[in-house]
């Protein structure tokens, strides 16, 4: 039998610095079986070790699309994340997954999408944009709406140039009042203020999110007035899990475990968890 427990080994092969305190790592596995058959979903996350120390959550950040490899994103707060930032090229971590259910990429085919981030939020939504995109034919309109405090907390700066110069989607960025400077091109504003600015038709549309907390609370209260409904809004809690596995019950909310019938859930769903939440 398997065991679960039991971490794949990955060698990084490229780092980026994303800002002063958030690094993006590209993996491929030491194993060239896994390496070749290991495949996932967007939205899907994993347990990512430094043997010795420990091991902490990340979503899975590239396309499920682009084979061989997978990338995460993640910032430097803590013992693991601190260990994991210092680390070099050729270096060698541990994996675990994929876990938790994923975007329902599916149902999306034929629709207008939507997707508001924020800050490292952008990590699990560029998984799924990159999906998207790879497939592009699938969808409609592709509307991608993302702030960060300032531009020096803005990731995947490449990738944004990227998206501005596309066609075929609509992005829309912006940073905090007070986190531009005298030669930003983007927009000033909070993330939910330049959603109602923007405003998106809610017509065979899905939304969905991610970002700190309190900005998913606005992001969703503006869609709400806007009209949409619960079941079009999709976001993810990834933030709230551990172990991966349902064992250490970091991650429940009443009888749902986000890492086993989570990290995505739609609006609708998170309306049912227990008022403390």
């Amino acid at each position: 039998m398997e065991n679960i427990y039991k971490p794949y080994i990955a060698e990084i092969k490229e780092i980026v610095r994303e800002t002063s305190d958030t690094t993006t790592f590209k993996l491929e596995f030491v194993d060239e079986e896994v390496k070749k058959s290991f495949d996932f979903k967007a939205g899907q996350f994993g347990e990512y070790s430094v043997f010795g120390v420990g091991e902490c959550t990340f979503c899975i950040a590239s396309s499920p699309t682009r084979k061989g490899y997978i990338e995460c994103s993640f910032k430097k707060v803590g013992k693991v994340t601190s260990v994991l930032y210092d680390l070099n090229v050729g270096d060698k971590i541990g994996f675990r997954g994929p876990y938790g259910n994923w975007f329902p990429i599916d149902d999306m085919k034929g629709k207008n999408l939507i997707f508001v981030g924020g800050g490292i939020g952008l990590a699990p939504l560029r998984s799924l944009i990159w999906n998207c995109l790879d497939n592009r034919d699938d969808f409609k309109d592709i509307t991608i709406i993302y702030g960060a405090r300032s531009i020096n907390d803005l990731v995947y700066k490449n990738e944004l140039k990227e998206w501005k110069e596309r066609k075929d989607i609509n992005f829309v960025v912006t940073v905090d009042p007070g986190g531009e400077d005298k030669d930003w091109k983007g927009k000033v504003g909070f993330v939910p203020t330049v959603l109602e600015e923007v405003s998106p038709s809610k017509k065979n549309a899905v939304v969905i999110t991610c970002g700190p907390p309190i900005m998913i609370k606005f992001v969703v209260l503006s869609l709400v007035k806007m009209g949409f409904s619960d079941e079009q809004i999709v976001t993810t809690l990834e933030m709230r899990m551990k172990c991966g596995l349902g064992k250490c019950g970091r991650c429940n909310i009443g009888n749902v475990y986000v890492c086993k019938d989570g990290p995505v859930f739609t609006y609708k769903e998170i309306k049912q968890f227990p008022a403390e939440f």
